[in-house]
């Protein structure tokens, strides 16, 4: 068993207001199978990179093996895929490059092509096998799944349960579950580790928050009650103090000394509500401070008359006039929320094009409703730029929706003031689906919209599809977003 010792580490990057980590402290089993969680911008990436040693930091990070880091950068992509392993694990022998192959349920010919021509699935498999053949390394994991199918999803699961330990960055919560035994969450004021998967996390996180909310509504009430007794409790003091000069109604003196005692009696207790109401104030304080407020992006769909709004018979995509999958008939109607799986390349992207009016290649019939709006959000976000303002007048958004949606997925101040080329791939994605949200269609069409997107926006983008109801066809890998929110599912076979 070796261990990673992180303590007191800080970091901030240049002209940041704030640091990302603050005085973090922790110590990591490099046989633990870790899933690293947080909010898109919360500093996953950003851990990785501290870790490999790439930026400045205070603190210190100690460890008894050598960090590598997946997706490797490879320079010569036109190479046979066998130099690649071989430049990244130059020790390794051709029967130990098959072995893992084969633990992948992968043929060993895909060593002898070019790995620019391999498909994405393909270059991630060469790219971890070689990662995991070096010796004395443990493995940082960094969104492996981002566009690959649910095969090749699977593939990857049944792998990394055979091998030893890793920190592995994923949205899927399916994969999570399946592959991890602990997890590491970047919270807003803290990094939690706990054992388990993804699931244990969110079921302990919410018995979490569940508990503080409650506990913050019974301290608010507390302060309340004890800020009126009090303010009563020195009046009372400061009104019997006023009596010490009076005469009694036979004209006598009152006994100064016994209403000064009880003057000061009630002092002392207001005094003592005040501390009470100090240390309630206190921990009322420490409390919330972690808890990620899901609040529901409204989705506002415009129910069209006419049903079916689209109506497919006997359609096959052509790629170089030859279909690429069996026939498939189907209809979407108000209020469906259709997925479309298969494998990569097979034409799930293809079919939604054509959906939205794009020239492709087909066979079959396929009848959309006259005057549908549509609201479209790409698999591609190349062609974002400019600032979010821009951006929204340019689609002709009201910018006030665009950026409360925006705010809502975990934007935060500095991340407006952004342009759009300089923001991460998940905060893109999240443009791209908040313009969406921001329009009222007849029909959402959405193409692979969770890349890069953090767990608690898929969760939160799931609650709002529920609650609204919006008809919708898209593609997706995320099994367990497909099963909580699909109501037809569309599998396209070769």
């Amino acid at each position: 068993m070796s261990l990673i010792s992180v303590k007191n580490l800080s970091f901030g990057y240049d002209g940041s207001l704030n640091n990302i980590f603050e005085n973090v402290s922790f110590n990591i089993d490099t046989n633990w199978k870790i899933g690293l969680i947080g909010r898109n911008g919360k500093g996953k990436t950003t851990f990785l990179k501290l870790l490999l040693g790439e930026y400045q930091y205070k603190g210190m990070i100690s460890k008894s093996v050598e960090f590598d880091y997946f997706p490797y950068e490879v320079k010569n992509k036109e190479r046979m895929s066998i130099e690649i392993v071989e430049e990244i694990a130059p020790n390794v022998e051709d029967w130990q490059i098959i072995k893992e192959l084969n633990l992948l349920n992968t043929d060993a010919e895909i060593l002898y092509r070019k790995f620019n021509l391999l498909s994405g699935g393909e270059q991630v498999k060469i790219l971890l096998i070689s990662l995991f053949l070096k010796e004395n390394n443990f493995l940082l994991i960094d969104e492996p799944t981002n566009h690959l199918d649910i095969e090749t999803r699977n593939n990857l699961i049944e792998y990394l349960n055979k091998k030893k330990g890793f920190i592995l960055v994923s949205h899927d919560r399916n994969f999570l579950d399946k592959v991890v035994n602990h997890i590491i969450s970047i919270n807003n004021t803290d990094i939690d580790i706990q054992k388990g998967n993804f699931s244990t996390w969110k079921e302990n996180k919410d018995r979490q928050d569940n508990f503080e909310l409650t506990q913050n509504e019974k301290i608010k009430r507390d302060i309340d009650r004890l800020e009126v007794a009090s303010r009563n409790t020195a009046n009372w003091s400061n009104k019997i103090e006023k009596t010490k000069y009076n005469t009694t109604n036979s004209g006598s003196k009152v006994d100064r000394g016994y209403i000064g005692h009880q003057s000061a009696k009630m002092m002392k207790k207001s005094k003592v509500m005040e501390k009470r109401i100090e240390k309630a104030i206190e921990e009322k304080s420490s409390l919330l401070n972690n808890i990620d407020k899901n609040e529901s992006l409204k989705i506002v769909p415009l129910e069209s008359r006419k049903n079916p709004l689209i109506l497919a018979k006997k359609l096959q995509i052509k790629y170089d006039n030859k279909p690429i999958f069996n026939e498939i008939s189907f209809e979407v109607n108000n209020g469906d929320r259709v997925a479309i799986i298969g494998k990569n390349g097979i034409g799930k992207s293809s079919i939604l094009k054509l959906i939205i009016g794009k020239k492709i290649n087909y066979n079959g019939d396929i009848k959309i409703a006259n005057d549908l709006k549509i609201s479209y959000v790409s698999q591609s976000t190349q062609e974002l730029k400019g600032t979010l303002k821009e951006y929204a007048s340019y689609n002709k958004l009201d910018e006030s929706i665009f950026k409360a949606m925006l705010s809502k997925m975990g934007f935060s101040k500095l991340e407006f003031e952004k342009n759009i080329e300089q923001m991460s791939e998940g905060q893109k994605k999240k443009v791209l689906l908040a313009k969406s949200i921001s329009e009222s269609a007849n029909i959402y069409i959405w193409d692979e919209p969770l890349n890069y997107i953090d767990i608690l926006t898929r969760i939160q983008l799931e609650e709002s599809i529920l609650k609204y109801k919006p008809t919708i066809i898209f593609v997706e890998h995320d099994e367990a977003f497909i099963k909580n929110v699909a109501t037809k599912v569309i599998n396209l076979e070769k």
